[in-house]
């Protein structure tokens, strides 16, 4: 989850039908008012805000009626109030946020908001609108508002996909190997992207660069070093770009920044004894020129130019030179923000190198190196040309290095090394399919699975979770299998693992593992396997217990395992499941009773729960598309074979066959299907049973 945005909120108990109402006008309005100066996800927003107005008028022609309101209604009422809120935080993200960073992320945010309909229509499966006692057009209003939300399909703004691409080019542009083929930057192009998103003054650029450097500092905890590096080429491009459409104004912003560097200089006076044979110096047909460099240009230790930029384990950027003093003098913190670093590796910055080529020729202005001898002051030859790379290839090598490094220090590291490493490669592995490919290549998970017995639980912890992400991709979960001690490894922490994460992320990469069929069958013969994700089906938290039910479906997907999922006590716990509405995960609970409902001793299970047909009913009536398949599914098993005291229980309850002739008539294709020949299976049953007995 973005860590911009709240986690959905929890109810944990009614409160007064008035102040709920109130709060719920309150909030929608709120959310109503929020529609302006938004250059990102702007059809989105709108839309959001529509459907926010909508059931607006539900709630005022509630507290119109003033008469009580169901318990049922209360809860829906309450979880749409956690609905609008999360609306609300999401649409500030959009409006107060970077909007570069928020385009970058274009198709990660449309999936929120995706996310927050379809569960607003979720909400709107249990509302009774019936007892609200309601006018027909207010009824009407709400019903087509639930079609709509089960029914709405991901959207993202081609127009937005345009302008992140186009800036992607402009990235691109400066890192192309050969300086001939590229030429400069078009920035009359340049002014109009970013004019499309709201910037169209100095002042613009400078409260974006803002946002973007906050944005890097949240993203230092949980985004990695690659994200950081990626949100600081974009501050670099930014401010290029600032400093070319508005070369001629000085803004005070500006001066506040130069006297910012200069202050943080002064920190740096114990840097004079070994700096003052710096690399780097400028030579130009002006000297005021020295004055003008972007302060993104500029090393913060030493002020001049960077010649040979490189980025620290902290984010930031330094030149190669003056930081590699810092480091071998015995300082182990970043100068800028006096943290210590995780690691020494210094990671090429391409795209600012490229640009401070780009910039230092458009202004005339000579990269000259001073002799490294230091004994004369002989010039070399002015720099032809600069190692440029794309950008693809910047990101990999970035990924490479900083992979070996860390599965160095897994190796050979000592236990805080081993932590933190296991940490980074954690964070690593989440960026994507390349960087999963790219670590699981450098060697990480022998290391990681080594690790999994660690007696530290953050290490333990980081190790599960980085194997986790890194078995998304597909060839790593052949890697991790065939990782002697791995399934072992993984299955201790799922049972005994020291923090309750651990022990849901172990549960999540059995998941992930079973998805290739074979391993279905090896991990289900694992003695330990099953009874352990059955155990935090009881102990485990709600995000435990949906890793536990994910993990088993797939599981019980393979026959061989259904009857060990059964014999090791899983069906009165999912049921238990299906009782608890705020557990979230009826439809999975369901799914895995409907898989086991296949074997002749899960329907033995089943049957012995009294009160499971009477759940079915209700989800019949008010469950989502898939519970009332697997609803259904289930019937269908506890009616055939003997089971006729369930079939009298289905014609005795005033419900079921309504519901099943509902399905038929409107439900999907599978729903019709499964539900008429339940239908018809009742049907014989009356013609074969003369006194039916209650």
């Amino acid at each position: 989850m973005d860590p911009n945005l709240p986690p959905p909120m929890v109810s944990t108990g009614f409160i007064p039908t008035g102040s709920l109402l109130e709060s719920l006008i309150h909030i929608s309005n709120e959310v109503m008012s929020m529609e302006r100066n938004m250059f990102v996800q702007v059809k989105n927003v709108s839309t959001m805000i529509r459907r926010i107005k909508l059931l607006s008028s539900l709630y005022e022609e509630i507290q119109e009626t003033n008469t009580p309101l169901p318990p049922s209604s209360i809860l829906c009422l309450t979880e749409l109030f956690s609905v609008i809120q999360r609306v609300k935080f999401l649409i500030r993200v959009c409006q107060e946020g970077s909007a570069l960073w928020n385009l970058v992320q274009t198709e990660t945010i449309s999936n929120r908001f995706h996310g927050i309909v379809k569960e607003m229509g979720r909400v709107l499966d249990i509302l009774p609108l019936d007892s609200l006692n309601l006018t027909a057009d207010t009824t009407e209003q709400v019903d087509l508002l639930h079609k709509q939300a089960k029914r709405v399909e991901l959207f993202v703004d081609e127009r937005e996909i345009q302008r992140r691409d186009e800036i992607f080019q402009f990235m691109t542009i400066v890192n192309e190997k050969n300086k001939k083929e590229k030429g400069h930057l078009e920035f009359r192009r340049v002014e109009e992207v970013f004019s499309s998103i709201g910037f169209k003054t100095s002042f613009d650029y400078d409260q974006e660069i803002l946002k973007l450097r906050e944005e890097s500092e949240k993203q230092k905890g949980t985004g990695g070093l690659i994200v950081v590096s990626n949100i600081n080429n974009l501050i670099s491009l930014l401010s290029l770009s600032r400093s070319m459409l508005f070369k001629d104004e000085e803004t005070d912003t500006q001066s506040n920044q130069d006297q910012d560097s200069r202050h943080t200089t002064t920190s740096f006076s114990s840097f004079s004894n070994y700096l003052s044979s710096s690399s780097n110096y400028l030579s130009s047909s002006s000297s005021s020129s020295v004055f003008n460099i972007p302060d993104e240009f500029r090393c913060p230790i030493s002020l001049d130019l960077m010649r040979d930029p490189v980025i620290v384990a902290s984010g930031h950027t330094y030149d190669r030179k003056s930081i590699s003093q810092w480091i071998n003098s015995g300082h182990h913190t970043c100068p800028k923000t006096g943290k210590r670093l995780i690691h020494m590796a210094l990671i090429p910055n391409y795209a600012v190198k490229s640009l401070i080529h780009q910039w230092s020729q458009e202004n005339n202005v000579l990269l000259v190196e001073a002799a490294s001898s230091g004994t004369s002051a002989k010039r070399k030859s002015l720099e032809k040309s600069v190692d440029h790379v794309t950008a693809t290839e910047t990101a990999m090598n970035a990924v490479k290095s900083t992979a070996e490094f860390l599965v160095g220090k897994l190796a050979t590291g000592s236990a805080d090394d081993q932590r933190q490493a296991a940490y980074e490669l954690r964070l690593l592995a989440k960026t994507g399919m390349e960087d999963r490919r790219l670590l699981a290549e450098a060697g990480a998970i022998p290391f990681l699975v080594t690790l999994l017995g660690s007696s530290d639980p953050r290490t333990q912890e980081n190790s599960v979770t980085a194997l986790l992400n890194l078995s998304i991709y597909p060839k790593n979960k052949v890697s991790i299998m065939s990782t002697f001690g791995a399934l072992d490894g993984i299955i201790d922490v799922l049972q005994t693992g020291k923090t309750t994460e651990a022990r849901e992320n172990a549960a999540a990469a059995i998941f992930s593992l079973s998805m290739i069929d074979d391993y279905k069958a090896v991990i289900g013969a694992h003695t330990r396997a099953v009874p352990a994700l059955v155990r935090l089906l009881s102990e485990g938290t709600a995000v435990g217990k949906k890793d536990a039910v994910t993990a088993l479906f797939n599981l019980a997907v393979y026959n061989a395992n259904k009857r060990n999922v059964v014999v090791c006590g899983a069906i009165p716990l999912l049921i238990e499941i299906l009782m608890d509405d705020k557990a979230g995960i009826t439809d999975d609970a369901l799914g895995v009773l409907a898989l086991l409902a296949g074997c002749s001793e899960g329907l033995e299970e089943t049957r012995k729960c009294r009160v499971l047909v009477p759940l079915l009913i209700d989800l019949l009536r008010f469950g989502s598309g898939k519970g009332k398949e697997n609803s259904i599914t289930i019937l269908m098993g506890l009616c055939k074979d003997g089971g006729d005291e369930v079939a009298r229980r289905l014609l005795l309850n005033p419900w079921s066959v309504p519901a099943l002739q509902g399905l038929v008539a409107d439900g999907s294709s599978k729903a019709r299907r499964k539900a008429d020949a339940l239908l018809r299976l009742l049907k014989r049953f009356c013609s074969q049973t003369v006194n039916p007995v209650e």
